[in-house]
C-alpha cells in the first residue's frame, strides 16, 4: 500500500509518476470505506484526488496557503498531511474535523465551512504577503456551486484588478450539492467544450520564452490579442474580462495535465483562473450515478450504496409536506430554498408545484431579497434555509424585508444543535439575531404537532416577516401541540421554573422529574414564540416565580432568558434568581446532539445539575 507510506505531502512529491496513479486509486478506497463508517461528504471528494494530489506536488502547503472554498472537499487534502490515521474519528466529538481547521494542522491556512468566500480571503493573504515582501504562492480551490453566490463575485472582481499574484482553481463538476442553476453553469459549460483553447494559449506562451524582454513582448502581444478577441469574439470569458490569465479548461483526473497546468499558474505570477473539469463521485459508481445523495451522507453499505438509516420522519420532511398542502389550498405559496431542496425537505415540493419552486443556488442573501420582491407583489414566499446559512442574509432581512413589513416566511431549519458539522453548521445564532429585527414574529415548535399549526399560522394567519425555527432530526419524546399561547405551563413547581423552547422541552421535563425524585418542586414553561414577547404574554404563567431557569442551545449574550427577565424586571416582577444554562460565548465543536448537549450540561442530568447547584 502507497498510501500508508504517505505520512506528509514530502512523501507525494517523492512517489514516482507511475505511483501516482496507484495512490489515487487507493484514496478513493480509502475514502469509501472511511466515510461508510464514519458518514461524511464523500462524493465531492471523490471528485478531487487526483487534483488534490497534483496540488501537493507543486506547491508546499505549509508554506504556500490553499484556501478551500466551504471545505468539504479537504478529506484528500488531509489524508496527504498526517491526518489518515484519524479518520476513524472523522466528524465524531473530539475527533478531526470534517472542514479545514488550522489548528489541526499547519497545512490548513483557514477555516472552511460556508461558500463563496475563498477568493477574497486569498485576496488578502496575498496582500499581507506582498507587504510583508515574502515569497509563497497563494491558491483559493472553489467549486462551480460556490459561483453562484455574491461574494464570490466580489473577491474576483478586486483579485483580478489587482494584479496580485494569485491562483484560483475553479473546480468544475456541474454541482454544488443539487445540480447546479443559473447563468453562471451555463456560461462555464459553454467554457468546458473548448479544450483547444488552452493548448493555444500555452504554446502562445512558451513562444516567447521567459526572459525580461521576452516577457515585456508577451505582455505586449497579450494585450493585443485580448483586444482582438474582445472585437472578433463577444464571448471571452468571464475570468479574462475581470483581469485574470485563464488557463483551462483541463480534463480535472488527468495528472500530468493538472502538474503542468498548476506549474505553468505558479511561474506567471499574475491573478490566474484555472478551470479544471471533475466528475462528482469518481471512482465509486453510486456516488456518480447520484452524487447529490452522496454529498453529505451518513454511514452506508459500501457494496449497495444504501445508507444505514431508520428512514424516520424529520422536522425537515414534516415541514415540505405541510407547505406542499398549503400550497395545494392557495396558489399565492411558493417555496424558495439556496441549493438544499432535499435538506430543507423541499423535494416532494418542487415535483408537485414546479412553477412555484425556485431554487437560487448558493445564494441566501438573493434568496431572501427574492423573497421580499415576491411579497410586494402579493405572493406568499417561504424561504427554507439553514440557520447558520441565513446569517448571511441578515441585511436582506432588515432593509428589504422588515422595512416594509413584507410578509416573507422563513423556514429556520437546523436550529440549534446540529450535530457533526460543528462550529460552522450549528444554528447558534438565529435565536439572537431574528427577535432584533423589527415586527419579526418567531415560532419555535417542540413537536411535529406544533410545528404542521405553527406553519400554517405563518404562511395563512401573520403578517410581515415571521420565522419558524426547528432543529435536525425528529421530535423526542414530547409530541403534544401545546396550544396558541406565546407561552405555556407543561409543569407546576414552587421552587424552580424551567423556561425553555423548541425540543430542549424534552430535557426539560426529564430535568424537572429528576428534581422532584430530590425534593426540588420544578415547574416547566415553554415558549411557543420568541418574538415577540411582552409581559401580557409572560405575566400569566411567569409572575411571581423565585427561581428561574433558562435552558437554551443558543449563545448567551442577548440570548431569551435574558430578554424575558428584562421584560419582567421592567414591570418589578423579576424572578429574585434567574439560572441561564446555554451555549456561553463559545463555538461549538463537532459531536452527535446528544454527546453535545452532555458536554454541555443541556441534557436532563446537566439541567438537574446547574439548578442544584444555582438554588444552593
Amino acid at each position: 500500500m502507497i498510501l500508508e507510506k504517505i505520512n506528509s505531502p514530502a512523501d507525494v512529491k517523492a512517489l514516482s509518476r507511475r505511483d501516482l496513479d496507484t495512490l489515487c486509486g487507493e484514496l478513493r478506497s480509502f475514502l469509501i470505506d472511511s466515510v461508510s463508517k464514519t458518514g461524511g461528504h464523500l462524493a465531492s471528494n471523490l471528485g478531487v484526488v487526483e487534483l488534490t494530489v497534483a496540488i501537493h506536488r507543486v506547491f508546499d502547503t505549509a508554506d504556500d496557503r490553499l484556501v478551500f472554498d466551504v471545505g468539504h472537499q479537504c478529506y484528500v487534502h488531509k489524508a496527504l498531511t498526517g491526518r489518515r490515521e484519524l479518520f476513524g474519528t472523522l466528524r465524531q466529538f473530539g475527533g478531526l474535523s470534517g472542514f479545514p481547521k488550522p489548528y489541526e494542522s499547519e497545512h490548513d491556512s483557514f477555516i472552511a465551512g460556508h461558500a463563496s468566500n475563498s477568493v477574497s480571503v486569498a485576496l488578502g493573504m496575498a496582500r499581507a504577503r506582498t507587504l510583508e515582501k515574502k515569497d509563497y504562492s497563494v491558491l483559493a480551490l472553489i467549486g462551480d456551486g460556490a459561483l453562484t453566490g455574491g461574494l464570490a463575485y466580489e473577491g474576483l472582481n478586486n483579485a483580478g484588478a489587482s494584479k496580485e499574484p494569485l491562483i484560483v482553481i475553479l473546480n468544475d463538476n456541474g454541482m454544488s450539492i443539487n445540480p447546479n442553476v443559473g447563468a453562471v453553469s451555463r456560461h462555464l459549460g459553454k467554457i468546458r467544450s473548448k479544450p483547444a483553447y488552452y493548448h493555444f494559449k500555452k504554446w502562445y506562451r512558451g513562444l516567447f520564452g521567459a526572459t525580461p524582454m521576452q516577457n515585456k513582448l508577451y505582455r505586449f502581444n497579450h494585450r493585443l490579442k485580448s483586444s482582438l478577441k474582445k472585437a472578433l469574439w463577444p464571448g471571452s470569458t468571464l475570468f479574462e474580462d475581470m483581469g485574470f490569465t485563464y488557463l483551462g479548461p483541463i480534463d480535472g483526473h488527468d495528472l500530468d495535465r493538472l502538474c503542468n497546468m498548476l506549474q505553468w499558474a505558479k511561474e506567471l505570477r499574475c491573478p490566474v483562473v484555472v478551470h479544471v473539469h471533475t466528475m462528482k463521485g469518481k471512482g465509486y459508481a453510486p456516488a456518480e450515478r447520484d452524487p447529490g445523495k452522496f454529498h453529505g451522507v451518513g454511514p452506508f453499505d459500501v457494496e449497495t450504496g444504501l445508507l444505514k438509516s431508520s428512514g424516520e420522519e424529520s422536522f425537515s420532511s414534516v415541514f415540505g409536506k405541510t407547505l406542499s398542502t398549503c400550497a395545494a389550498e392557495d396558489p399565492r405559496v411558493c417555496a424558495i430554498t439556496a441549493a438544499m431542496a432535499d435538506g430543507t425537505g423541499l423535494g416532494p415540493f418542487q415535483k408537485e408545484f414546479p412553477k412555484r419552486f425556485f431554487d437560487v443556488a448558493i445564494a441566501e442573501g438573493h434568496g431572501a431579497a427574492m423573497a421580499a420582491g415576491l411579497s410586494a407583489q402579493g405572493m406568499i414566499p417561504v424561504f427554507a434555509v439553514y440557520s447558520s446559512f441565513l446569517q448571511r442574509s441578515y441585511d436582506m432581512l432588515i432593509h428589504d424585508v422588515a422595512l416594509q413589513q413584507l410578509h416573507v416566511v422563513l423556514a429556520v431549519d437546523r436550529a440549534g444543535l446540529v450535530g457533526n458539522d460543528g462550529e460552522t453548521h450549528h444554528g447558534s445564532f438565529d435565536a439572537l439575531f431574528l427577535p432584533t429585527i423589527p415586527g419579526m414574529t418567531v415560532y419555535c415548535p417542540a413537536s411535529f404537532a406544533e410545528l404542521r399549526r405553527m406553519l400554517r399560522e405563518a404562511v395563512f394567519q401573520c403578517s410581515g416577516p415571521v420565522a419558524v425555527r426547528y432543529p435536525r432530526g425528529g421530535e423526542g419524546h414530547y409530541k403534544n401541540d401545546s396550544g396558541p399561547d406565546v407561552a405555556v405551563r407543561l409543569r407546576t413547581g414552587e421552587d424552580v421554573t424551567i423556561l425553555t423552547y423548541g425540543v430542549l422541552v424534552n430535557q426539560a421535563l426529564d430535568a424537572a422529574e429528576a428534581l422532584e425524585k430530590q425534593g426540588v418542586r420544578a415547574g416547566v414553561v415553554k415558549l411557543n414564540r420568541i418574538a415577540p414577547l411582552c409581559y401580557e404574554d409572560l405575566a400569566p404563567v411567569l409572575s411571581g416565580c423565585r427561581c428561574m431557569a433558562a435552558v437554551e442551545d443558543c449563545c448567551g449574550a442577548g440570548c431569551v432568558g435574558q430578554r424575558v427577565g428584562g421584560i419582567l424586571a421592567a414591570r418589578g416582577d423579576a424572578p429574585k434568581r434567574i439560572i441561564f444554562k446555554n451555549l456561553g460565548g463559545n463555538f461549538i465543536p463537532a459531536g452527535s446532539v446528544t454527546e453535545l448537549e452532555h458536554s454541555l450540561g443541556l441534557d436532563a442530568e446537566g439541567i438537574v445539575k446547574t439548578i442544584l447547584e444555582g438554588i444552593q
